[in-house]
């Protein structure tokens, strides 16, 4: 695997090609292609921790009169799957991921889980490989420094639950509830279908891999057809 210019974006030379290698292969791709070697779950789980406190210790510094809310929810909008997912793209991650011939096929939210994954993977062979302040120098390039500003002018950082709440209580004097509606598929990657309800009835939906998940997103829904209410 010619991995070069994934280094190039990331402005990383990695001593450990082989690493680097297991960070880009997926689960899916090990159970058609047993002999190639580990997929990337193990290095996705300490990325996820290193990813989380390099951010942590960003904005702690950044923003000393903020609450412990709001760096936590500020913290949220920066490492979510999306966006996670958007910064994988923009430097070129996509096109390095190993996939089963299935898996390659997915596309929607079942793709941006596995490039958000195995981001946090990639984070997880840089701290390895290079160490601490590396990995953190390399986070708040590809993914603090592009969209830190554009999540807090954009408010991207506002739970959507609590700003729908907020305006429904307002003008209709209810509170929204949230209801299962469908779940489907194994239970390491379980679907959960929630409804978001204005008394009893049905405004919108939202789907997610936990029924958190999927009450957010039934809230975005709901917000963006608020006028409507």
């Amino acid at each position: 695997m010619d991995t070069a210019l994934l280094e190039k974006k990331l402005n990383i030379v990695f001593e450990n090609k082989a690493l680097l290698r297991e960070a880009l292969t997926h689960r899916s791709y090990i159970n058609e292609n047993p002999s190639s070697g580990s997929h990337n779950e193990r290095l996705e789980f300490l990325g996820d921790a290193v990813l989380e406190l390099a951010v942590t210790e960003h904005l702690f510094l950044k923003f000393p009169s903020y609450t412990e809310g709001q760096l936590t929810s500020i913290r949220a909008a920066l490492v979510n799957y999306q966006m996670m997912a958007e910064v994988a793209r923009a430097i070129a991650l996509e096109q390095f991921i190993l996939l089963s011939r299935g898996e390659a096929k997915d596309i929607g939210r079942a793709r941006e889980v596995i490039l958000a994954n195995a981001l946090e993977a990639v984070i997880g062979t840089i701290y390895l490989d290079q160490g601490y302040a590396v990995a953190k120098q390399c986070i708040e390039q590809i993914l603090i420094e592009p969209n830190l500003q554009r999540v807090i002018e954009n408010g991207l950082y506002r739970d959507p639950k609590s700003q729908l709440q907020e305006i429904v209580q307002e003008r209709l004097k209810v509170t929204p509830t949230y209801k299962i509606i469908e779940e489907w598929g194994p239970d390491h990657k379980k679907i959960f279908k929630m409804g978001v309800y204005f008394r009893d009835k049905l405004i919108t939906e939202g789907e997610g891999y936990s029924k958190q998940e999927a009450e957010i997103e039934a809230a975005k829904n709901a917000l963006k057809g608020i006028g409507g209410i």
